[in-house]
């Protein structure tokens, strides 16, 4: 008994070494991916390009033009006067499909407006405005938005191999750190209807004249996959994945103990992990998601709970086991829930696409098929476990003794009868 004490103890120090270890070298690497994001050279020769030739004034001839390769081809010019309009001039690396940029308020498709520019098939030129209320083809409406432009018309021009998008808003005030996205198709659109994007990005800009553009060469894509991916894997996969070793191998004592101990230790780390990758996002995009953000951190609250419960809990004499143990359960299944609803809604609202959907949908799925599997072998499991029992006790001989020296032999004699009978 205490050889086994001394031997769960060891394994949870060994545990929480494990997972303080794991927990600094994860820091240092984000603070080296920092490092190296900061260290982005901000200044490119794809800006020392000559616009007069190809496009009319003012997009040929801006004066204090700021320009950046803010992703992969795509290069941003923009220009702020003092009465608050922006110039702006987008060329990318073009051969079919289209080119777009979008300004959002909260760094989300969904209710952003955009200029979208291409050559069509027989060489005409096409720039358009559309209003990206949703996220299939239905919810993207050509020809409106909210962009206010001035008097100046917009033009769309291919130079070599490069397309062109210029165009010149009129703000309200002065524009600084905007929500900016990027995208692109190799698909032409049919009758103004767009294809769905190849690739797209979203970013924060700093337009005000003083300044660079300060996250424009940060990929936020890839940050919300691994956001996603974290997620998926800690709140959907190992989480629960330890919770069904905890619910249906008590049987297996003790190995469960150190399975559910091990699996969700990992899978505490994968939720931190995704919340130190969405909270860098959110400092950088500064999206208004709200929700998601408010169920992630009270899910992840759940978890570091149910961690601090783990290294506090009672000894299994102890009085208080049971209320423990009811407590823990819960709030196990209370994070999970709330975990797997993020999960759904950060999908919906990240546009991760139907890949995405169906890819956490069939995970879900499997786990739920697996657990219900488990759940009725070990209800049946129980019901042999009662039938033996009551097959035993009824199987039982009650015995009678009978002290003759206390009652009289027949008497006795009587009752010996009638007990075998």
């Amino acid at each position: 008994m205490a050889a086994g004490f001394k031997s769960k103890h060891s394994f949870v120090n060994l545990v929480s070494l494990i997972l303080v270890m794991v927990v600094l070298s994860g820091h240092e690497a984000l603070l080296g991916l920092a490092d190296e994001t900061g260290n982005l050279d901000a200044e490119s020769e794809f800006c020392n390009n000559d616009l007069t030739s190809f496009l009319p004034p003012p997009y040929g001839n801006l004066s204090n033009v700021r320009c950046q390769l803010v992703w992969n081809t795509f290069i941003l010019r923009y220009s702020q006067s003092r009465d608050h309009v922006v110039t702006f001039v987008l060329s990318a690396l073009y051969t079919t499909g289209w080119v777009g940029i979008g300004f959002s308020k909260d760094g989300m498709m969904r209710g952003a407006s955009a200029m979208v520019g291409w050559i069509s098939k027989t060489g005409h030129a096409r720039i358009k405005q559309y209003h990206l209320k949703g996220y299939n083809r239905s919810g993207v409406i050509p020809g409106k938005g909210d962009l206010n432009f001035t008097s100046i018309p917009p033009v769309v021009v291919l130079d070599g191999a490069n397309i062109y998008l210029a165009f010149q808003l009129q703000f309200e005030s002065a524009v600084k750190r905007q929500p900016t996205l990027l995208a692109y198709s190799s698909k032409y659109p049919v009758n103004h209807e767009l294809s769905i994007h190849d690739d797209k990005l979203s970013m924060v800009i700093d337009y005000s004249t003083a300044a660079l553009p300060v996250t424009a060469s940060v990929d936020h894509s890839q940050m919300k996959q691994s956001h996603g991916v974290l997620g998926i894997l800690g709140w959907g996969f190992f989480l629960p994945i330890g919770a069904m070793v905890a619910r249906f191998m008590k049987q297996k004592e003790p190995i469960w103990f150190y399975l559910h101990t091990l699996i969700q230790f990992i899978g505490f780390f994968v939720v931190v992990s995704g919340v130190v990758v969405g909270q860098a996002l959110y400092n950088s995009i500064h999206a208004d998601i709200s929700a998601h953000r408010g169920i992630g951190y009270f899910a992840l609250t759940l978890c570091i709970l149910q961690v601090i419960a783990f290294f506090i809990r009672p000894d299994k004499e102890s009085k208080f086991r049971r209320l423990w143990s009811t407590y823990h359960g819960f709030a196990g299944v209370l994070a999970l829930l709330f975990g797997s609803v993020n999960i759904v809604y950060g999908i919906e609202i990240g546009s991760a696409g139907t890949s995405w959907k169906i890819g956490y949908g069939f995970l879900l799925g499997t786990l739920l098929v697996v657990a219900a599997i488990l759940q009725v072998l070990s209800m049946m499991r129980s019901s042999e476990h009662k039938s033996t029992m009551n097959t035993s006790k009824s199987g039982q001989k009650t015995t009678y003794n009978f002290d003759d020296s206390s009652i009289g032999s027949t008497a006795a004699s009587n009752l010996r009868d009638a007990a075998d009978s």
